[in-house]
């Protein structure tokens, strides 16, 4: 939806209709964030009455900062849902900061979030024509067009050099459909291969394969570079003026000729624009050049260099191969490859391609046949030019090869008086110029320096005017050379603005209009010196073809892998794509670089790995909805469906805990035991339940559930959040305990902390605690108790650093705003500041600094709660096993020994034993514990476990108990009756008695816990159960409460009593 038009103009609202009146006004509302924004308001509609819903709009699904239009919010669901109330209840902003956060913090990384164009700069944007077909097309006829294609037909013979070709445009036609469904489904930004892969199969894979493809067009200037050196020294020793040697004359005119490159690069993409133009029109005039050569008759020197003109006889002869100097098939299809890599050249700029406006009036450009009618995007762009582009340049490398091997031979001396003679043999691979009247047999014996086989300039010799090709040749290196001196730092650019390796961000600044990336193209020529100085094309062209290979291998799986996870997202407008053929592509590719060359393959893959596992363990922090997040969700949907199937089974059982913490920062000591639990190999629940009317808690739960699960990724807690919204504690916790989970992947145990402040809480609050352990009873959960003597709770801690970071963020962006604007007046920009100083002085004065006492026991809050999280000194786990639950109480200490934390630490088994049988029973449960193949370091049987405790503890009981007893011993009966009916939840004498040596049994354990556990790292007892209906909650809460004080930390843990051990195989 548009804004509503204000005061200072904007946006209308095509849906209201001024007829039916003005809209009602709504107040200005605060929300929790201390932000003021105005109330959106209702309006006529299309529907002919008032209200909020909208038509559907395109400007509903734009990112922030769109450049072809402005974002609109819809109203929410719980704007349209809530009561509808004139001047102030509903509460929805027309609009809402962005929550597509790229990797920098700017909105999410795609063209529709891009900062908007200043028309008055006069950006240079291209159409398809000029912008994909030209650019694909001057890189692809590189050099190889005019310096290599007539050697490569030479050794392969046109049989087999139709199957390099071929099978180089099965490659990259492949590839060219994938990547044409790939950018039919979005909008597609500057990048090229790396944007491509990156936003389809994420940052892990395009972060690796866009440095390697940087690399490339780095590497292929120096090829191209080097072929235009190749041609120029060619001429200068023709003309015998050669500068030192044939080598180092490469080197010095490679280095001064990309120098020049590098020029019309900086000076940006208008005039590299140009210059391809200029060059497409020289290339075009070569080639028709050639072709027309090819037709002209023989002169008597071309005959002595091996142009005989079209003969079906010396078409057939180079047919067959003939392979020399160590080549094979493969090694001439590794130096043929590189002519084809470029079909990637229109869309390594697709951030310079024009862009489909949503505008009344269109962009200015600086040339006025840049506008058009219709502008073009890079998404019908990139398809259209490229497999143009590749079927055009495929015809034109056969067609050129198959004219110069129906017109040339293999070999040539070049000496006119080298003629057939009476007695002389006439042999050699050139038979047929022997019908011709010429011998070049002394080719068998000695080198020669013409034909298909020696001379690399045979374009040149062939055509109608030699000087053209010598042109189309300069045209052809130096235009693919550009391409790729362009190529490499816009996709080097678009990596590092995505900051995915933070070293390299200082390469994502651009400078000008377009952006250009200079100090890319520092690199890029820094890289590209560098092999030149190699000074050998055929040394060069290889060591690119894999790295190439490897990217359009990446992009043909890129298609598969989208295809295959049918997302719903993934729908390319371009239709003529193959999820098969993109994963056959993807292997051909691969198969294609072993047998190039398989060490480089090997070395391309090692580097692809190691990157890959770099972005991996780093973890940036984007997310671009990649085909890898849907095939993940995928495979755990199927894995969860698979496991339904299959039946719990002892051996695999693993503690699936659910945890109430609260929010997952209120108690962490419980949580980081939890997760020390589950750690990578069970499920752990973080959960809250929010209490109060719905209307108020709801928002806070929907906008707290992210919050919170970010913070357990941020913290590496591999832990998922749930939270609900109820009347009470226990209605919240019942429901988490019945509905929580998928499938066989539910929780089974539940971890609670201990409620200290029991004699001090609600009634209702400690029958709730209560009630939720008898739910996990009856719902067959494992239920485990954490008490710390510090206690759990660190939310009001966690409150009052919220409090005080959301007072510095609000000074601090007040600060921002106005400082740099010099302009204001100093009244203003004191009462701002006063007002900024104000809000933060109330809410310190609210948080302030807490008396001495309480400080204390924050910071020994604060230092328990971080006890699970270190490393656990050498000591010992002393597990308490009185009651065979099932094993759980054994179980869960035995995996935190596991744990890398606890490594240190030893178990110690305690259990309870009858007088005259101690060594009997310790030696049962070392058999028992045998067979489990739990290790402990002391076995203890406590036989004196049925001694009255000591006099001064069960008056300690006694007093704890007093102001929950009823005492209707003492009391008429009805007044007795009366009182217990006002207060059912009193504990009767009548209990006290029933229960008297149960009772006096927690007093007893804790006498022995102080005796033999006091210095143990954690204690792990069994959990005493109350009887329900029987004894009442807070008896049941003192059993608790004298059972584990003055103890270090301690776990209370009863198994569903279902086996958790076996010793079975």
């Amino acid at each position: 939806m548009e804004r509503m038009k204000s005061n200072g103009g904007g946006h209308v609202n095509s849906a209201f209709d001024s007829n039916f009146g003005d809209p009602p006004i709504y107040e200005e509302t605060e929300f929790s964030d201390n932000e003021h924004r105005t109330v959106r308001p209702s309006v006529m509609s299309a529907f002919g009455h008032d209200t909020l819903d909208r038509v559907p709009n395109i400007n509903f699904y734009r990112n922030a900062g769109s450049v072809s239009g402005h974002r609109a919010v819809r109203p929410s669901l719980q704007e349209l849902h809530d009561v509808f109330q004139k001047n102030g209840a509903i509460s929805v902003p027309e609009t809402v900061t962005d929550d597509g956060e790229g990797s920098e913090g700017i909105p999410s990384d795609d063209l529709e979030s891009a900062a908007p164009i200043d028309v008055t700069k006069e950006a240079v944007k291209f159409g398809w024509i000029r912008g994909v077909l030209v650019r694909c097309m001057l890189n692809i006829w590189g050099v190889m067009l005019f310096i290599r294609l007539s050697w490569v037909f030479g050794q392969a013979g046109w049989g087999l050099g139709i199957v390099v070709i071929a099978l180089s445009c099965v490659v990259t036609t492949v590839t060219g459909l994938s990547m044409s469904a790939i950018c039919t489904n979005g909008v597609v930004r500057g990048g090229g291969a790396y944007y491509l892969i990156s936003r389809s199969l994420g940052p892990e894979f395009g972060g690796s394969i866009g440095l390697i493809f940087a690399f490339a067009n780095a590497v292929a200037v120096a090829m191209y570079v080097v072929g235009f050196a190749e041609t120029v020294v060619d001429l200068l020793k023709e003309y015998a003026h050669l500068m030192v040697d044939e080598m180092n004359d490469i080197r010095i005119i490679g280095c001064i000729t990309v120098v020049l490159l590098l020029g019309i690069s900086v000076a940006g993409m208008e005039w590299e624009a140009k210059a391809q133009i200029v060059l497409l029109v020289i290339l075009l005039v070569a080639i028709v050049n050639v072709f027309v050569g090819t037709a002209i008759p023989a002169t008597e020197d071309k005959k002595s260099k091996g142009f005989f003109g079209y003969n079906t006889k010396l078409f057939m002869e180079n047919f067959t191969p003939n392979f020399r100097d160590g080549e094979t098939f493969f090694s001439v299809f590794a130096i043929f490859f590189p002519a084809a890599t470029g079909i990637l050249a229109g869309a390594n700029i697709s951030g310079d391609l024009r862009m489909s406006l949503q505008k009344s009036t269109f962009l200015t450009f600086a040339h006025t046949h840049m506008l058009s009618v219709k502008l073009q995007d890079a998404q019908a762009a990139i398809p259209k030019g490229t497999l143009l582009a590749i079927l055009i340049t495929g015809v034109t490398y056969l067609g050129v090869a198959l004219c110069v091997s129906g017109t040339v031979v293999r070999d040539a001396t070049g000496n006119r008086t080298d003629l057939v003679t009476s007695g002389m043999p006439c042999t050699g691979s050139s038979v047929v110029a022997c019908e011709f009247g010429y011998n070049f047999t002394s080719c068998e014996t000695e080198p020669c320096k013409f034909g298909l086989m020696n001379n690399f300039q045979v374009m040149t010799m062939v055509s109608g005017f030699g000087p053209l090709i010598t042109a189309g040749t300069f045209s052809a290196t130096l235009s693919s050379a550009l391409a790729s001196l362009v190529s490499a730092p816009k996709v080097f650019q678009a990596l590092c603005k995505d900051n995915i390796y933070k070293a390299l961000h200082f390469f994502a600044k651009g400078h000008g209009k377009n952006n250009e990336p200079i100090r890319g193209y520092i690199l890029t020529f820094v890289i590209s010196v560098a092999f030149i100085l190699i000074g050998d094309l055929n040394t060069i062209a290889p060591i690119i073809s894999n790295f190439f290979l490897a990217s359009y291998a990446l992009i043909n799986f890129s298609c598969f892998h989208a295809s295959y996870a049918k997302s719903p997202g993934w729908r390319p407008a371009y239709k003529f794509y193959n999820m098969w053929l993109s994963l056959l592509g993807a292997l051909l590719c691969c198969v294609v670089m072993f047998v190039i060359n398989w060490w480089a393959a090997l070395l391309t893959y090692g580097i692809e790995i190691l990157l890959y596992i770099y972005v991996t363990v780093k973890k940036p922090d984007v997310n671009w909805g990649s085909s890898t997040q849907a095939v993940t969700f995928v495979s755990a949907v199927s894995n969860a469906l698979s496991l339904s199937g299959v039946e719990d089974h002892v051996k695999n059982f693993r503690p699936q805990i659910l945890v109430l913490t609260g929010s997952a920062r209120a108690r962490p000591a419980l949580l980081d035991l939890a997760h020390s639990l589950t750690k990578n190999y069970g499920l752990c629940l973080s959960c809250d339940v929010l209490v109060g009317p719905r209307s108020e808690i709801l928002p806070e739960m929907n906008s707290g559930v992210e919050k919170n699960q970010l913070w357990l990724h941020k913290n590496k807690r591999k832990a998922f959040f749930a939270a609900v919204a109820c009347d009470n504690f226990r209605e919240g916790a019942e429901t988490l305990l019945q509905a929580s989970g998928l499938g066989r992947m539910k929780p089974n145990t539940l971890m609670i902390g201990f409620k200290r402040n029991w004699r001090a809480a609600e009634t209702k609050a400690v029958q709730s605690y209560v009630g939720i352990l008898h739910d996990a009873f009856d719902f067959e959960y494992g239920t485990v108790v954490l008490r710390m003597n510090q206690g759990l709770d660190m939310s009001h801690l966690v409150e009052e650093e919220e409090e005080m970071l959301k007072a510095a963020k609000e000074q601090q962006a007040l600060d921002n705003e106005m400082m740099p604007n010099g302009g204001r007046t100093k009244g203003l920009f004191r009462k701002s500041r006063h007002s900024s100083q104000q809000v933060l002085t109330t809410r310190v004065s609210v948080c302030g600094p807490p008396p001495p006492q309480v400080a204390r026991m924050n910071e020994k809050l604060v230092e328990a709660s971080g006890q699970f999280k270190k490393k656990q000194p050498k000591g010992t786990i002393d597990v308490w096993w009185m009651f065979d639950d099932g094993g759980l109480t054994l179980l869960l200490p035995y995996i935190l020994t596991t744990r890398k934390k606890w490594k240190d630490c030893k178990l110690r088994i305690f259990i309870a034993g009858q007088p005259g049988r101690t060594e009997i029973d310790k030696e049962e449960m070392r058999t028992l514990l045998h067979k489990f193949r739990i290790k402990s370091s002391d076995i203890t049987v406590i036989n004196d476990i049925h001694i009255k405790p000591r006099n001064d503890n069960i008056k300690k009981l006694e007093d704890m108990i007093e102001p929950f007893r009823l005492h209707e011993g003492s009391k008429a009966r009805d007044q007795a009756a009366g009182i217990q009916k006002e207060y059912p939840w009193k504990i009767t004498d009548a209990e006290l008695s029933s229960f008297e040596e149960k009772t006096h049994l927690q007093v007893r354990l804790n006498e022995l816990l102080q005796e033999h556990s006091k210095s143990a790292n954690l204690i792990v007892l069994s959990l005493p159960i109350a009887r329900k209906g029987s004894i009442s909650d807070f008896l049941y809460m003192a059993w608790l409460d004298l059972l584990t004080r003055d103890l270090p930390s301690t776990l209370l843990i009863r198994g569903n009593h279902k086996s958790v051990l076996t010793f079975y195989s």
